[in-house]
């Protein structure tokens, strides 16, 4: 009987180890088919996009202006907007005209319409009536190239090259110099936590930029618009991300760079437009109140509604 379980026990154990190497390939097959599937899928929806029609297009003669011309007037006149298979309009009827070299702060509640008038803004819509001009052109006859160099948009989720911090500002500025990138990243109060990273402005960002925090990766995404010195900089909820000492010392950064640059701000943060030039209001798509900070304030309107939600 002694003699039989030592048998036994290593025959239980051969067989064991016979049996995982029979269903190893069968798991490995397994695995193979579902990561298949999974391609096949990825594929699916990839080419699904790829053959949706360009919404967005540029006019066979573009419109041109030289960056030594450009001013930064921006003017809607007249804009209506719905997406696609709803009967109601995300904007409805705004005109609003914006001076070169002033501050516009957008605010509103969830839903007013704030974020579709910046999509507006940068092209990623058109609009269905009216039109938006920059400089007195309207922004479907501006060529790429033109429209790129006039309006800088930081969003409040930038958009990170998995490459180096420096390759990550040049992007915007292929000819910048180590002196400018730092000079952008010093205005955008990054400069000192790059400076602090094991391999300074070489340091890689990561997928995604997932080495850095979302105000970290915000004001990255601000020092390379800085870079690219844009007449328009469009701020869509840029410093949602920041908490609050960071963000009064980059709202004082970006106080001194709006100097002679339209700045349009689209902000929940009430704080962050207080000393704007003109404050529009938004509900339900329409633009309900226009004034400074003080006035809308003692309107009682929808405004100080806002405030006294904040």
């Amino acid at each position: 009987m002694q003699t039989g379980k030592p048998a036994s026990i290593g025959t239980l154990v051969a067989m064991i180890a016979l049996q995982e190497q029979l269903l190893w390939p069968f798991e490995q097959l397994l695995e193979v088919a579902r990561d298949a599937r999974k391609t096949r899928a990825l594929f699916a929806r990839v080419f699904e996009y790829l053959d949706k029609p360009v919404e967005i297009t540029e006019r066979a003669d573009p419109v041109t202006i030289h960056r030594s011309d450009m001013r930064g007037a921006v003017q809607l006149d007249h804009v209506s907007f719905a997406y696609g298979g709803q009967s109601l309009r995300a904007i409805d009827d705004v005109t609003l005209i914006i001076p070169a070299g002033s501050h516009v702060a957008i605010v509103g509640p969830t839903g007013s319409g704030k974020t579709t008038l910046g999509y507006l803004l940068a092209r990623l819509y058109d609009v269905e009536a009216g039109a938006i001009r920059f400089d007195g052109v309207d922004l479907r006859d501006l060529g790429f190239a033109t429209l790129s160099q006039m309006l800088g948009v930081v969003s409040q989720e930038p958009y990170l090259l998995n490459a180096s911090v420096a390759e990550n500002l040049r992007f915007a500025c292929p000819e910048a110099t180590g002196a400018q990138m730092i000079a952008a990243a010093k205005v955008a109060q990054i400069h000192d936590h790059i400076a602090a990273l094991p391999e300074g402005y070489d340091t890689l960002v990561g997928e995604g930029g997932f080495r850095f925090s979302g105000g970290e990766k915000q004001r990255l995404a601000l020092a390379r618009t800085i870079l690219r010195d844009p007449p328009i900089l469009l701020l869509d909820e840029a410093t949602s991300a920041l908490d609050t000492r960071t963000e009064r010392a980059m709202s004082q950064a970006l106080d001194a760079l709006a100097k002679g640059r339209t700045t349009i701000t689209i902000a929940h943060r009430l704080s962050t437009v207080r000393d704007a030039d003109m404050i529009v209001v938004m509900q339900h798509g329409r633009m309900v109140e226009t004034g400074i900070h003080a006035a809308l304030a003692a309107k009682g309107g929808v405004y100080a509604g806002l405030l006294a939600g904040a």
